[in-house]
C-alpha cells in the first residue's frame, strides 16, 4: 500500500490567476498615461519642431547683436584713424589715455580689436601705421646692450635677476610704410612732369605768394614746395647727425658751438613756409619745439645727477650756468622710431660722398659709349658710401640701430 506523501513532498500551490492579470493591467495603464503626456506636450508647442524654431530665433538675435558690435568696433576704428591723423599733423605723440578718453570710452577692453582695424585702414588707405614709441628706459637699455651680456652672466652666477624695464611708453606716432625705393623714385625729376609744372607756373605779372617765395618746380611726383618744412627739417637732420657722430651724446656747449659755425646762433631766425603758424622762430625756440615733439632729449648732467637727484629736463637758464649745471643732448624716442640711426648715417654718407656723376669728365669715350664708365662710377660711389658708413659707426661708438 503506498505510503502517504509527506508535507515536504506535497506540490506547491499554484499561483492565483488574478495576480498576473492585475500586474499586466497596471503596466498597460502606465504606458497609456505616458503616451498621453508626451502627445499633450507635442501639441502644446514643446515638441521637436517648436524647439528648432526657438533655437533659430536665438541664432538670429545673436547674429544681429554680433553685427551691431562689429559696426560699433568699425566706427571706433575710424575715429581712431581720424584722431591719429589730426595728432600727427600737430607733430605731437598720441597718448593711450587720449585714445581711451576720446575713442573707446568705458569699453577699454576693445582696444586691441579697434587698434588692429585702425592699423589696417591706415596701411591700406594712407600708407602709414601707428608705432608705439619706446620709453626712456627702453632706449637706455638698448644703448647699454654692449655690457648687458657680462651683467647677465654675473646675475646668473649669483641667482639675482634684474627686473625688466618697460619698453613701451604708451604713446604713438604715425610712420610711413612705403618702401624707401618707392619714395626715392617719387623724388626723382621727370622731364614730362617738369614741363607740365613749368607750363602751369604763374607768370611774372601775377602776384607772388604771401611769403614772397615763388613756388619752385621740381618735376617730381613729390611736391617739395607743399611738403614739410624743408629748411627746419634739414637743421633737424644736421643736429641729429652731430649728436650721432659725437658718440650719441653731445653737451649743450658743444652743440651750440657747432651751430654757431653753421651760422645758427641761439637768437638766429629759422624761416618756415606759409603752412606754419609762425613764419620765423629762433634757434632756441626751435630746439624747445624739437624736445616737445620728441625728436631731441636734453638731460642734466653733473654733480646733482650723481647725488641721486636724477636727470633733469628743461630749459637752460643763466642761473644754471652760474651754478655750473650742464646739459647733454641725445636723440629723442620719436627720432629713433621715425628716422633711425641708419637713416641719418646714410644721409651723412651720401652728402659727404656727393653725386656719382661729378667724376665723369675724365672717363674715356669708349667707356662712355659702352656704359662701363657709369657702372665704374657707381661702384666707386657705393664703396665710398660703405666706408663712410663704417666711419660713422665707429664715431657713434657701436653698431647703428634701425627704426625702433
Amino acid at each position: 500500500m503506498p505510503r502517504a506523501a509527506t508535507r515536504s513532498q506535497k506540490a506547491a500551490p499554484r499561483a492565483s490567476q488574478s495576480q498576473p492579470r492585475s500586474q499586466t493591467q497596471r503596466g498597460a495603464r502606465r504606458r497609456n498615461e505616458d503616451f498621453e503626456e508626451n502627445d499633450g506636450d507635442d501639441s502644446a508647442g514643446g515638441g521637436p519642431q517648436s524647439d528648432g524654431e526657438g533655437a533659430a530665433g536665438m541664432d538670429e538675435d545673436n547674429d544681429q547683436e554680433r553685427g551691431d558690435g562689429e559696426t560699433e568696433i568699425r566706427r571706433k576704428a575710424n575715429e581712431l584713424v581720424r584722431l591719429a591723423l589730426f595728432t600727427e599733423n600737430k607733430r605731437v605723440p598720441l597718448r593711450r589715455d587720449d585714445i581711451t578718453k576720446k575713442v573707446l570710452g568705458p569699453n577699454t577692453r576693445a582696444f586691441n580689436h579697434v587698434y588692429d582695424i585702425a592699423q589696417d585702414i591706415l596701411r591700406k588707405t594712407f600708407g602709414m601705421e601707428l608705432v608705439e614709441l619706446q620709453s626712456r628706459a627702453g632706449l637706455d637699455k638698448d644703448a647699454s646692450n654692449a655690457n648687458e651680456d657680462e651683467l647677465n652672466e654675473a646675475r646668473n652666477a649669483t641667482g639675482v635677476r634684474k627686473k625688466a624695464a618697460a619698453a613701451g611708453s604708451k604713446t604713438y606716432i604715425l610712420r610711413s610704410v612705403l618702401d624707401p625705393i618707392i619714395i626715392e623714385h617719387a623724388a626723382l625729376t621727370d622731364e614730362q612732369i617738369y614741363e607740365e609744372e613749368h607750363a602751369d607756373a604763374p607768370s611774372e605779372d601775377e602776384d607772388d605768394p604771401e611769403d614772397g617765395t615763388p613756388v619752385r618746380s621740381y618735376g617730381s611726383i613729390i611736391s617739395w614746395s607743399t611738403s614739410d618744412q624743408l629748411g627746419p627739417t634739414a637743421i633737424l637732420y644736421t643736429i641729429l647727425s652731430l649728436i650721432l657722430v659725437s658718440g650719441r651724446a653731445m653737451t649743450d656747449m658743444d652743440l651750440r658751438s657747432s651751430l654757431k659755425r653753421l651760422r645758427l646762433p641761439p637768437t638766429g631766425d629759422i624761416a618756415f613756409n606759409t603752412q606754419s603758424t609762425h613764419r620765423t622762430v629762433t634757434v632756441d625756440q626751435y630746439l624747445s619745439t624739437l624736445i616737445r615733439q620728441g625728436y631731441l632729449d636734453r638731460q642734466q648732467i653733473g654733480e646733482n645727477t650723481k647725488k641721486g637727484k636724477g636727470a633733469k629736463r628743461g630749459r637752460a637758464t643763466q642761473a644754471d650756468e652760474d651754478a655750473g649745471i650742464t646739459y647733454e643732448w641725445r636723440w629723442g624716442n620719436r627720432a629713433q622710431s621715425e628716422i633711425g640711426e641708419k637713416g641719418i648715417a646714410q644721409f651723412v654718407a651720401e652728402f659727404m660722398v656727393g653725386d656719382a656723376g661729378d667724376d665723369g669728365d675724365d672717363e674715356s669715350e669708349d667707356e662712355a659709349a659702352t656704359g662701363r664708365g657709369a657702372k665704374r662710377r657707381q661702384d666707386d660711389t657705393d664703396t665710398k658710401i660703405t666706408n663712410m658708413m663704417k666711419g660713422i659707426e665707429r664715431a657713434a661708438g657701436g653698431q647703428l640701430a634701425g627704426l625702433r
